[in-house]
């Protein structure tokens, strides 16, 4: 739920200042873009905090080298997030590609730290609903963020 928070503040901020007058800003497509790279270095920076270890629990019993896992993906997230803001149509395309199959290939971790009642920095992880909402919303978002809504 803190990603979404994030990502919303985020956007609403980077949007205000466009507002006032900072042209590359005064569009809401590189709004989205710098808006969601700066959700994915937060929730990357889990993937070594102190939060590690609750994001290795979460990983399906089914994958092998969990800690592995939660390390390859924080990675990918944070090459994703500069990837949509490096102002080439292709890596912008590649880092939008890949980060919708990054969150298509996360869901499965999410819906077994529902299942289990997991938490995550303390607290129960978001219910699957929500987190289902949330992640098809995080999917609609990557790809109007894509190049080809610019």
């Amino acid at each position: 739920m803190i990603s979404l928070i994030v990502l919303t503040i985020a956007f609403v901020v980077l949007r205000m200042i466009g507002w006032a007058g900072v042209e590359p800003l005064n569009h809401w497509h590189p709004c989205l873009q710098i808006a969601l790279a700066i959700m994915l270095l937060i929730t990357a920076s889990a993937h070594w905090g102190k939060r590690r270890a609750e994001m290795i629990r979460m990983v399906p019993p089914f994958f092998s080298h969990p800690a592995m896992l939660v390390s390859l993906t924080g990675i990918l997230e944070i090459m994703g997030a500069i990837g949509l803001v490096i102002p080439f149509t292709v890596i912008n395309g590649i880092a939008a590609i890949g980060l919708f199959l990054l969150m298509l290939a996360l869901f499965p971790a999410n819906v077994h730290a529902a299942r289990q009642h997991l938490t995550l920095g303390g607290r129960p992880v978001t219910p699957l609903p929500l987190r289902t909402a949330m992640q098809l919303l995080y999917l609609v978002l990557i790809i109007l963020a894509s190049p080809w809504f610019a």
